[in-house]
Formats: structure tokens, sequence, C-alpha cells
């Protein structure tokens, strides 16, 4: 593991109960820890098949995340596969708050919004456009094969 380099464009594959499916690795973000963010795409595949790489980056995506990649290649979440140069555009909006760690919080007040690379915006209340903003900490492998299995993190964070 410790061998395997890591460059944008890179991507994974996750076996999954009866399937796989697959990300990239899009962009490192230094707005949030210098964390890698990885774009997750919606098709899932036969765990036999390898699909051509070029054509899973033109798959619909399914989200956005920063995660810990080399703890998932660590721990055999995922492998790494190949690397297509298409990264598709970083556009996407993140949210933060430092209330998603208390759990007595369910509604915050306190949000931040930014992409990748660009400074926080306090925001206040979720409202708007920014309700369907990602959410922008760095996650575990674990968070990450959650939403890929059931479409949400078992995580807790803030309305």
């Amino acid at each position: 593991m410790g061998g395997i380099r890591i460059k944008e464009g890179d991507i994974f594959c996750v076996k999954l109960e009866s399937d796989k499916k697959f990300f990239q690795y899009i962009i490192s973000d230094v707005t949030m820890l210098n964390s890698y963010v990885i774009r997750v795409f919606k098709m899932s595949y036969p765990i036999d098949k390898l699909p051509d790489l070029s054509e899973i980056v033109k798959d619909q995506v399914d989200f956005y995340a920063h995660v810990f990649l080399r703890a998932g290649l660590k721990f055999g979440f995922w492998e790494k596969v190949g690397n297509v140069s298409d990264v598709g555009t970083a556009e996407v909006l993140f949210r933060h708050t430092n209330d998603w760690i208390d759990p007595k919080v369910k509604v915050s007040d306190k949000w931040q919004v930014w992409k990748a690379n660009e400074p926080f915006i306090s925001i206040g209340k979720l409202t708007g456009r920014y309700k369907d903003s990602e959410i922008g900490v760095v996650l575990s492998p674990v968070n990450i094969l959650d939403r890929m299995r059931t479409g949400k993190y078992k995580s807790s964070f803030p309305s």
C-alpha cells in the first residue's frame, strides 16, 4: 500500500456484497485539510467485470466527498484500478458546521459553504440551494461505503 502513488484522475473500485462501484479522485482541497475529493459514480457492475475506465467517468455522479483515500487502500475497502485524466469539473458546493460533532444539535445555524480550494463562506442557516450541498468534512472509508450501499451516511449531521 505504501508504494501506491495516488494522483488526480485515479479510479478506485469498491466491491460491495453482490456488485461493485467506482469512484475517482478529482482534486485535493487545501480548504479542508488538503484532503482528497472524490466523485462516486452511480452505476454498479457485476463483480467479475472491469468496465472500460473511460466509460466509467462518463457515468452520472452519485455524490462527492472528502475522504482518507490511503486508509481505504490500507484496510482493503477499495483498490486502485487505473487513471483517466478526465476529472470533470470540481464546481461542487460543500457544507460544514462545527455543530456536527455535538449530537444534541439537531439544527445548526452556523453553516459554512465552499468550493474546493476556495474560502469558506458563512451562511448561518442552511436554506435554499445550500440544502443540497455535499457534506464537506473529511470522511472515513466506512462512511463512503455506507453511502455507496444505502444512499446516505450513517453518521448524523445537523440539518
